[in-house]
C-alpha cells in the first residue's frame, strides 16, 4: 500500500499542452513508482502468519487467528528518528535508520508485553530520490525482520517547499498483541526487593542526537574522521549504529511470565523511563557502577562537558531496557537473555518511594 501524494493527495493532471503539471510543481509521479519497484522484495520478505506485507490497496490487514491468538488484546505505538536523521544526511549513510524508526515503536510495544506484528512507515521529503529511499525502506524491513513484524504498507510524501533541499523525515507506526490478562507491567505483583535487569543498548539509540551533533560540533570532527571512541568506524558510522531490537529475545520471559514490568529507555534516560512501568509507591534504586558504559558516553561527556545529571536524563548510558523481575529469578532472567545473544545484568532494585 505504498503511494506516492503530492502536498494535496492530488494526481498529475494537465489542463492541456500550455499547462502545468504536477511534475512541473515539483512532485514526480514516475519516481514514486520506481521506488515502489525498489522495494517490493524488502517489503515482501517481512511476511509473516496473519500480516501479509503487501503493495497496493488503502489499508493493511491483520489476522490474529492466522497469526495463532486466541482472544488477543491490540496496541499501537508511533515514533520517529528524531535529528539522528541529520547525521545520515550529512554523512550519506541511510542503510540503517530504518531500523532505528522499527526499534523505537516494537521496543515499545514490548515495553506493555505485546508482540509486534504489523509496522507502517511514512517517508516525507521535499524531491524524492528513489535509491536514497529505497536504501532507507530496506532498513525499515529488516528492522521488521529483527521484530519479526510484517512491513505492511507505508506512504512516500513529496512535498516541494516543505522541507528543505536533500532532507527528508520518517515516521514510523506499529502494531502489536498479546493474549488478554498478559499485558504488562503487572503492578500488583511488585513489592521492595525486586530486582532491576538491564539488557544492553548498542549506543545512544536515536535519542540525545541534538545534544550529540553539538558536541561534534565543538569538536570539530568531520562525519568522516575516524571515531576516537570505537576503532575502524567513521565518527558517522559509529553514532549511526542502529537501536537494538529486544522483540524476539524476550518473547520466552513473557510466555513465561517472568518479567513484572519493562521500561524502554528512550529520552530520559533510566531516572525517567523506569518509573513508567513501576507503581507509586515504589522507586527505583540504580547501582550506577553496575555495568560498563560504552566509550561513546564517556567520550560525549568529555568532549562536551556534560554534566552527570544530564547524562543520566538524556541518554540511555548502554541499558535499552529496564526489567522488573523477582529478586529469586533474576540468574534465569540472566540467562535466558544471554542465550537469545543479548548482554544482560543486574543494575538496581526496588525500594520505597
Amino acid at each position: 500500500m505504498w503511494r506516492l501524494f503530492g502536498p494535496d493527495g492530488s494526481v498529475n493532471k494537465s489542463p492541456g499542452t500550455n499547462g502545468l503539471t504536477y511534475r512541473d510543481a515539483g512532485v514526480d509521479i514516475d519516481e514514486g513508482e520506481r521506488l515502489v519497484d525498489l522495494i517490493k522484495p524488502a517489503a515482501k520478505s517481512t511476511a509473516r502468519p496473519g500480516a501479509e506485507a503487501g503493495l497496493g490497496g488503502f489499508a493493511a490487514v491483520f489476522d490474529p487467528k492466522a497469526a495463532g491468538f486466541k482472544d488477543p488484546i491490540f496496541l499501537a505505538t508511533t515514533d520517529g528518528v528524531g535529528t539522528k536523521l541529520k547525521i545520515a544526511i550529512e554523512s550519506r549513510r541511510h542503510e540503517t535508520v530504518g531500523i532505528d524508526l522499527v526499534a523505537m515503536c516494537v521496543n515499545d510495544l514490548s515495553a506493555q508485553g505485546a508482540e509486534p506484528v504489523m509496522f507502517l512507515d511514512y517517508y516525507a521529503t521535499s524531491k524524492l530520490d528513489a535509491d536514497q529511499a529505497a536504501l532507507v525502506v530496506r532498513g525499515i524491513a529488516e528492522g521488521c525482520k529483527q521484530a519479526g513484524c510484517a512491513l505492511s504498507g507505508g506512504e512516500t510524501a513529496e512535498m516541494p517547499g516543505m522541507y528543505a533541499k536533500g532532507d527528508y523525515d520518517l515516521a514510523g507506526f506499529a502494531i502489536g498483541a498479546a493474549e488478554r490478562g498478559t499485558l504488562l507491567p503487572r503492578l500488583d505483583e511488585m513489592k521492595v526487593g525486586d530486582a532491576i535487569v538491564g539488557v544492553a543498548s548498542s549506543g545512544c539509540h536515536s535519542n540525545g542526537y541534538s545534544l550529540v551533533r553539538k558536541i561534534v560540533e565543538r569538536s570539530g570532527l568531520a562525519w568522516d574522521a575516524p571515531a576516537p571512541f570505537e576503532n575502524g568506524k567513521s565518527l558517522a558510522e559509529a553514532l549511526l549504529a542502529p537501536t537494538r531490537i529486544y522483540a524476539k529475545a524476550l518473547k520466552p520471559l513473557f510466555d513465561a511470565k517472568l518479567i513484572k514490568g519493562l521500561a524502554h529507555i528512550t529520552g530520559g534516560g533510566l531516572v525517567e523511563n523506569t518509573p513508567r512501568a513501576l507503581p507509586d509507591e515504589l522507586a527505583a534504586d540504580f547501582d550506577w557502577d553496575a555495568w560498563q558504559r560504552p566509550a561513546v558516553f564517556e567520550w560525549l561527556q568529555a568532549t562536551g562537558g556534560v554534566p552527570e545529571d544530564d547524562m543520566r536524563r538524556t541518554f540511555n548510558l548502554g541499558i535499552g531496557l529496564a526489567l522488573i523481575v523477582d529478586a529469586a529469578k533474576t540468574d534465569d532472567v540472566i540467562a535466558k537473555l544471554r542465550a537469545a545473544g543479548e548482554r544482560a545484568f543486574k543494575i538496581g532494585q526496588l525500594k520505597a518511594a
